[in-house]
This record gives structure tokens, C-alpha cells and sequence, in this order.
């Protein structure tokens, strides 16, 4: 193919769409008032952006106004829909309530199908046990979403990596798993673009 490249000057589909950068979505997963996600997910995009090897933006749930599964269809429903579909993989911001997601993640997964189909994800979690038993519960969701989770999953913790609970200050240890999970994301969401 690299001939045929060279003899007619453009380039071939398959390049055209290794060299777009990739779209990646950092869904805050709280909606609550006096949320933290906000915080911990300008942190990841702060970082990822100074890698440069995609387009990072953050996806906040709570601006949809996505009403519960089964209720009347609503116009966030579908805005939430085509914004999912532009993008290539995500990032979870993932807290822990009673040992699993919240309520609002969960239902904003339901809401949506093919949107997540052969996608890629990474989950950067916190809580008292660094959101851990949550992040499990939401790899089981991804499994029958086809959302390809990745390995490296940043674990922060409510007595180490925030004040009062509230003010969020990372530990500069978490800054290799950030980027092993974000290597991770890019690399696996360009691999399942070529199959969708």
C-alpha cells in the first residue's frame, strides 16, 4: 500500500485514521451537590492533556438532565447518545456509595447502547477503600456494554488523597498510574476504531 502512497501523493483510509487523534471522554460519575469528581477529573485531564496523543474533554453527567430509565423519553437522552458516539474511549471517574457505583452512572450507562460498543475505558476511582469495590462492579457493566476495560486502574484514597473529604490533593505517586492507564486507553481505543 505505501507504493501506492508514494505514486498517487495521498494517503491510504487506513492512515487517514491512524494519524486522527483519538476522542476521549473523562465522564464524571457523580451528580450530587458538593460532588468531588470535578476536582479529580480536572486532575486527569490535566495531565492527559500534556500528553498530546489525543483529544481529552471532560463529560459531566449531571449537564444532560438524563431522566431514569423508563421514564418519558427527554432531550438529554439523545444528546447524551451522540456525545458518546463521538468518542473513541473514556475515563471513569468512579466513586464508591455502598460498595458500588452511584445511582446516576449507572442509570447514564442504561441509557445509552451501541454508543459504548467497541470502545475502550479506564477507571480512575476513590472512596475509603480507593473506590475499588465500585470500580469491580462497573467492569462487569463494561463487560456487557463491549467496553474494553483496561488494566491499569488508579486507586486514590478519601484519607490520603483528600482534606476533610473534600479538597483534593493527589499524591504524586499517582501520576504513573494515570499516564500506564492512559497509555493503556489510547493504544486500545485505536485498535477497536479500525473494528467499528
Amino acid at each position: 500500500m505505501g507504493f501506492l502512497k508514494n505514486l498517487f501523493g495521498r494517503k491510504t483510509k487506513e492512515e487517514e485514521t491512524m494519524s486522527e487523534k483519538l476522542n476521549i471522554g473523562i465522564i464524571l460519575g457523580s451528580t450530587r451537590q458538593g460532588r468531588v469528581s470535578p476536582q479529580v477529573g480536572e486532575w486527569v485531564k490535566e495531565i492527559a492533556d500534556k500528553r498530546g496523543d489525543a483529544n481529552y474533554e471532560i463529560v459531566d453527567i449531571a449537564d444532560f438532565k438524563l431522566p431514569f430509565l423508563g421514564e418519558a423519553d427527554a432531550p438529554g437522552i439523545v444528546a447524551w447518545n451522540e456525545k458518546l458516539a463521538s468518542l473513541d474511549g473514556f475515563v471513569f471517574i468512579v466513586q464508591e456509595y455502598n460498595h458500588s457505583i452511584t445511582g446516576a452512572l449507572k442509570n447514564a450507562l442504561d441509557l445509552a447502547r451501541e454508543a459504548w460498543n467497541n470502545k475502550a475505558a479506564g477507571i480512575v476511582s476513590y472512596g475509603s477503600t480507593g473506590g475499588a469495590r465500585a470500580a469491580e462492579h462497573l467492569r462487569g457493566i463494561m463487560g456487557e456494554l463491549m467496553i474494553a476495560d483496561v488494566r491499569t486502574h488508579p486507586t486514590l484514597s478519601l484519607f490520603t488523597d483528600f482534606e476533610n473529604g473534600t479538597d483534593f490533593k493527589p499524591q504524586d505517586l499517582h501520576l504513573d498510574n494515570v499516564n500506564g492507564m492512559l497509555d493503556q486507553v489510547v493504544v486500545w481505543s485505536g485498535a477497536l476504531k479500525s473494528i467499528r
